[in-house]
């Protein structure tokens, strides 16, 4: 079995080139750019996973959000994780994978929906209208 690619840390880090939906590709192939793996600040990360999903990257907006649940306050933790399974639900959408996404919507939407119950800080979101347009984009409401 082969190690994976790590960082001077000994972190695990992907060297391997990806495509736009995040699928490695040999090694030598030109991909699409890695995103940084420095945390945003939570507006900055908004807008920057926004951009990737604009531009058809929603493996890319996943990694975005997940920087930043590694790096958030606990209380938003469960905000982070939720956003960054919904672009994950649609990177198995745009894969093809239904079964993948309905089941990553789904869980994203529970952890949204119990997050905003407790009325915690959004940074302006409307997360049952995210919950709504992610759930119309795999199950095609």
């Amino acid at each position: 079995m082969v190690d994976r690619d790590r960082n001077e840390q000994g972190r695990a880090q992907q060297a391997r080139p990806r495509d736009a939906l995040g699928r490695p590709l040999p090694y030598g192939e030109v991909g699409v750019e890695p995103i940084s793996e420095e945390p945003l600040p939570p507006e900055e990360t908004l807008a920057y996973a926004r951009e990737l999903l604009d531009a058809g990257r929603p493996f890319a907006a996943h990694e975005a959000l997940e920087v930043r649940w590694k790096s958030c306050p606990e209380d938003e933790r469960e905000l982070w994780q939720g956003l960054a399974q919904l672009c994950v639900g649609l990177t198995h959408h745009e894969r093809g994978n239904a079964v993948g996404a309905s089941r990553l919507i789904e869980r994203a939407a529970k952890r949204l929906e119990t997050y905003a119950r407790d009325a915690r800080l959004t940074y302006g979101l409307d997360l049952g209208e995210l919950i709504a347009c992610a759930r119309g984009r795999v199950h095609g409401d």
